[in-house]
């Protein structure tokens, strides 16, 4: 019997339960105080603890959905996923380490590196007060994956070093001023692609940007220190240990290299050519589209159970429609009411949006109520049943408590709440470009202001403001990383010449989204700044080699080309591998933006290693001779110190405290 009242009651039809499926929903509002606070999810787990006993208990099937459970839900997901990328990007590291340097020291010690600055990762968050979100837990396996080329570029240039002399210091001291002024701006222009995403409105791409920079500079110093320092009390490497240096697979293929770059660069520059118009014409392929849970894999819970009541009920995220009528008392005039009532017939016909909660609803609700809740009155009734309700409203505080969600005292304002489906941006703006015409026809801008906000909407602006920020900061990446390669050599020219082998391979990831349909969107944008700051490592490096080396051939460019493949390759090999391999592991990831950051972050440093180490050279042999070694030959803003001119390392040894 109870039943039977409650189906004669239209006003929860579609909103608490669908006559057709038999689906019905229990909706749970949250204290705004405790919303955003550590207290909702233990209230989500308590929440749910007593629905799944429930359902247990009477054999029915549950779904969760809205906000703030999703919230929760992803949150518990990604702390989850942080604690396996950690796991996985120590072993896989530790394992291409072993593999690379057949040597446990040379794995135990980079190891205790990493931690160290996975360790300062943490410290920092809490230091500043942030918490672990989608982006911030990335940092701790990033941290790894970048700070393990800094000890494998100081290890090989110490392993180096040891086989040409025998000498362990003055190897150490040849790899810390080497190494450690090319590592430095190399850490400077990776630290750059993580910075710029501070400068965007978004608090979460603000606190990922800071903390992931600041603590690329701190494990960089704490390669640089304790480094040197652990293996100058270590055994010199045995012949064992640096056999690696002279593996006939790697160097037959440096010395390929070498070849296709003296003698093919027409080739190479035909190859580069033919890839860039194919990546600019895939980049034409590439759509822009967010979703609140595209994310997520679609046979994931929070997945299922959103498209259950998107199903079911039309959706779970708010859609309103807010009116002020301009004069006090005007929300509840006929004419008002007349006009929202046509406005919910409209949107009537759109499959996105659920039945409607407004003030219209409300009055036809009560006025059914007033007639023994004959469902043939469950309409709005003309003036004078109004004014005969609207004295029954007011002396009952029940009914006017009612009303306060969707009306303010003066009655002057009030909203239309509806429901919608996840229909992705596109879709959205199709939408509402669709409704807005039609809203501002039933209530004329003469007489009234409306907007169309809720969360819904607020999704879609931030998607496009942060998509915009985005690409701001893919050019300030650009712009700043340009500023210090100019620093570095003194020579706009240069600064050219650097800056396009690490653009080339941006070009032919954005190709790729486009021929593979992976679209744009926050998630997935963040790659081409983070690829171009690490990118632009290998260039910083093999320069700053080339610089040096161009100093002790007198300017010759074909065999200093030559010197800095065979020194530089093997250790830019070794690092794109590393590289490769640790982003590779976020291909795991549950999450779709983060699993596709990895892959395309991945294929993008391999290429761009590449890039470095074929058309970068080719570049420099091909261009005008006196423009280059003017560049190089003349005095940089910053000087490379070069210890062969001030020291005599033959005559370092290791002085040992004597106690008296």
């Amino acid at each position: 019997s109870l039943r039977e009242e409650l189906m004669k009651l239209p006003f929860y039809e579609g909103l608490l339960f669908n006559p057709e499926s038999k689906a019905t929903v229990m909706a749970i509002t949250f204290d705004q105080k405790k919303l955003n606070t550590k207290s909702r999810i233990d209230i989500v787990h308590q929440v749910k603890g007593l629905a799944d006993k429930f359902a247990a208990d009477n054999t029915i099937d549950l779904h969760f959905s809205g906000l703030p459970y999703i919230r929760t839900a992803v949150s518990e997901k990604i702390l989850g996923e942080m604690k396996m990328f950690v796991a996985l990007a120590l072993f896989i590291t530790a394992l291409i380490l072993l593999i690379f340097f057949r040597s446990f020291y040379a794995v135990l010690f980079p190891m205790i590196v990493v931690v160290l600055g996975v360790i300062w990762s943490f410290g920092t968050l809490v230091l500043f007060g942030y918490k672990i979100t989608i982006l911030t837990s990335l940092i701790p396996p990033l941290i790894i994956v970048i700070g393990i080329p800094n000890c494998i570029l100081l290890l090989n240039k110490y392993q180096q070093e040891f086989a040409k002399h025998g000498n362990q210091i003055k190897a150490l001291v040849r790899s810390i001023y080497r190494i450690g002024v090319s590592t430095f701006f190399a850490n400077v222009t990776t630290a750059l692609g993580f910075l710029v995403f501070a400068f965007t409105h978004s608090d979460v791409l603000i606190e990922f940007g800071l903390i992931t920079s600041l603590n690329v500079m701190i494990t960089f110093l704490i390669s640089l220190i304790f480094i040197p320092i652990v293996f100058s009390f270590l055994p010199p490497p045995s012949a064992k240990q640096v056999k690696h240096l002279d593996r006939k697979t790697l160097n037959r293929f440096l010395k390929r290299i070498d070849r296709w770059v003296h003698q093919y660069r027409k080739r190479v520059y035909a190859i580069v050519i033919v890839l860039v118009v194919i990546s600019l014409y895939g980049m034409t392929k590439i759509t822009t589209v967010g979703f609140v849970v595209d994310d997520l894999p679609k046979k994931d819970v929070i997945y299922t159970d959103l498209k259950f009541f998107e199903k079911h009920f039309r959706g779970v995220l708010p859609f309103e429609v807010a009116i002020d009528t301009r004069k006090p008392g005007g929300a509840l005039d006929l004419s008002t009411l007349y006009k929202i009532n046509r406005l919910q017939k409209v949107m009537a016909n759109y499959k996105e949006f659920s039945e409607p909660v407004s003030v219209a609803e409300g009055i036809k609700f009560s006025y059914q109520g007033l007639n023994d809740n004959d469902p043939k009155r469950y309409i709005i009734p003309n003036v004078e049943e109004l004014g005969r309700l609207k004295g029954y409203a007011g002396g009952a505080k029940d009914n006017q408590r009612m009303f306060r969600s969707i009306i303010d005292s003066t009655k002057q304002i009030t909203r239309i709440s509806f429901q919608v489906a996840d229909i992705g941006s596109i879709k959205m703006k199709t939408l509402l470009a669709e409704i807005k015409p039609r809203v501002d026809s039933i209530f004329p801008a003469e007489n009234y202001d409306v907007k169309l906000t809720g969360n819904s909407i607020i999704f879609l602006k931030n998607n496009d403001y942060l998509l915009l920020n985005l690409k701001e900061s893919v050019l300030l990446a650009i712009l700043l990383i340009g500023t210090v390669m100019f620093f570095m050599f003194m020579s706009f020219r240069m600064v050219v010449i650097a800056l396009i082998p690490s653009m080339t391979p941006l070009l032919i990831t954005a190709a790729m989204m486009g021929y593979f349909s992976i679209p744009l969107k926050p998630s997935t944008i963040l790659i081409f700044s983070i690829a171009f700051g690490i990118a632009s490592d290998g260039t910083m490096y093999f320069l700053t080699k080339y610089r040096q080396e161009m100093r002790k051939f007198g300017g010759s460019i074909s065999r200093t080309v030559s010197t800095v493949i065979r020194e530089t390759g093997v250790s830019m090999i070794y690092t794109a591998v590393i590289l490769f391999s640790g982003f590779f592991i976020f291909t795991a990831s549950s999450f779709g933006g983060t699993s596709a950051l990895g892959m395309l972050i991945s294929v993008t440093l391999l290429i761009a290693m590449m890039s470095n180490l074929i058309f970068l050279p080719c570049l420099l042999l091909s261009l005008e001779r006196r423009i280059i070694t003017k560049a190089f030959l003349s005095e940089p803003l910053i000087q490379v110190f070069d210890e062969e001119e001030d020291v005599e390392l033959d005559d370092l040894q290791v002085q040992k405290e004597v106690k008296v």
